[in-house]
């Protein structure tokens, strides 16, 4: 039988299991992929310890993952488009990507360019899609100095090379063990922690034009206190303080669909946009994996290989 991650009730990375399940059959409008790669994400966790219980209930046993990149095993009734066979890259919003077998609607696959490894293709939608709506969210222009914080993290290190596309100067702030890849993508790195405002007054000359914060803990505060506009900083993590000074929190949801995939996937295809793999984990590594993930270090996304 394949298998698949599940967990039984709230709580850390011990509640994780990797069980036998039966075989998924896909409804109308639904493909069945066999899973080559299903990237894993920081909300993933919260949602399993509890914390957005209110937000996001969930239903035990519960199943985990978004992100999958596979190859169709089964078509289900009135599906068209697709061929078994064809290799994809696609999108789930039922908790359970992480695993051998995935039902996923039709209408949230695009196919995979033969030039994106599996890797990164499992690891693209939920960093790929929040990054895209970030960076939409400043609205950049070539002579624009944005910010970005968690610069060399799983949406962080998409964040910075979809800003350089458009022209602007981006600024980094990243531990200083990341700076020599940040340099590679033509992003200005500057450490974090103690002197931080300093040293990005020092290296924007006092102009910041737009902020984009990934990781949260002070760094919407930050952005005001640069003088940047409430309406050019985004945030994907700090919703209190999103609510509390009017700043914007465009992210996954704002973006989830096929095309911005099929986007994303051609510029990766065509070697303008790298999705940095951090590590990959067998899928009965899961727990591994995410202790890995929630030490907040990693560059780039962690991808299980089911």
């Amino acid at each position: 039988m394949p298998q698949a991650v599940r967990y039984s009730e709230h709580g850390g990375i011990d509640v994780l299991r990797v069980t036998e399940v039966a075989r998924p059959v896909p409804a109308r409008g639904q493909v069945l992929v066999a899973v080559r790669a299903a990237g894993i994400n920081p909300g993933e966790a919260a949602i399993r310890e509890g914390a957005f219980a209110e937000t996001f209930p969930s239903t035990f046993p519960s199943g985990q993952g978004s992100d999958l990149a596979g190859v169709v095993a089964e078509l289900g009734p009135d599906v068209e488009e697709i061929q078994v066979g064809d290799e994809v890259i696609g999108f789930v919003h039922t908790r359970s990507s992480q695993a051998e077998f995935v039902l996923v609607e039709a209408e949230n696959l695009t196919p995979k360019p033969s030039g994106v490894p599996w890797e990164a293709a499992g690891g693209l939608f939920v960093a790929g899609t929040t990054a895209y709506a970030a960076v939409r969210a400043v609205h950049l222009r070539e002579d624009d100095t944005l910010v970005v914080s968690g610069a060399a993290g799983g949406v962080g290190s998409l964040v910075v090379q979809l800003a350089k596309l458009t022209g602007a100067t981006v600024v980094g702030i990243a531990s200083e063990a990341n700076h020599a890849w940040l340099r590679e993508q033509d992003v200005v790195p500057v450490a974090y922690g103690e002197g931080l405002e300093e040293r990005l007054r020092e290296v924007t000359g006092d102009t910041v034009d737009a902020f984009i914060d990934t990781f949260g803990q002070g760094y919407v505060e930050l952005a005001l206190r640069l003088g940047v506009y409430t309406g050019r900083i985004d945030t994907v993590i700090d919703f209190a303080a999103a609510q509390k000074y009017n700043v914007k929190t465009d992210g996954n949801s704002a973006a989830s669909s096929a095309e911005v995939m099929r986007d994303l996937a051609a510029l990766v295809d065509k070697g303008l946009l790298e999705v940095p793999i951090a590590a990959t984990y067998p899928l009965a590594q899961v727990q591994d994996a995410y202790r890995e993930l929630e030490q907040r270090h990693t560059r780039g996304k962690i991808v299980l290989k089911p």
